[in-house]
């Protein structure tokens, strides 16, 4: 399985496959659900509050990305893009929704106080910190999805 996680690009290859998740937000900040189209960009499926569910039928190979409200990185059961697994069905027929938990990761000391100092201090304020260099570059770069999607590709081949 995760072979075959590792060989999925990252967009979604054909809706043939219905399967049924139920996300969670473990999370103290609301999680932006992203949905990554057929050509790979992704698409927001609003947000959803601290300890609420967004209930969602999608396909299995449809890659799922969250984000918090400031931009940072969430994780959907412990990874970074959730691909969905084959749907399940109770005796009944109807489908049964997995329940897929966004938490927020253990991020480094230094990404956390990149994005506490971020909070903090103005963008124009950012060069006035006696700090290294390389920790007001980090400071100054804002989150990026699109850029980090481009990392996960490349990180995928």
């Amino acid at each position: 399985m995760a072979d075959e996680e590792a060989l999925q690009p990252l967009k979604s290859l054909h809706s043939l496959e219905p399967t049924y998740v139920d996300f969670v937000n473990k999370s103290s900040k609301k999680a932006r659900a992203w949905w990554l189209n057929f050509s790979g960009a992704p698409v927001s499926y609003g947000d959803i509050r601290p300890g609420e569910t967004l209930k969602m039928n999608t396909y299995l190979t449809h890659p799922w990305i969250f984000r918090a409200s400031d931009g940072s990185k969430l994780l959907a059961n412990l990874r970074e893009v959730y691909l969905p697994a084959a749907a399940l069905y109770g005796d009944d027929g109807r489908p049964v929704y997995r329940t897929v938990l966004v938490t927020t990761p253990v991020y480094s000391l230094q990404e956390y106080c990149s994005t506490f100092i971020r909070q903090l201090v103005r963008k124009e304020d950012v060069d006035k910190l006696e700090i290294p260099e390389v920790l007001r570059q980090d400071i100054s770069r804002s989150p990026d999805l699109l850029l980090e999607i481009q990392t996960l590709k490349l990180q995928s081949l």
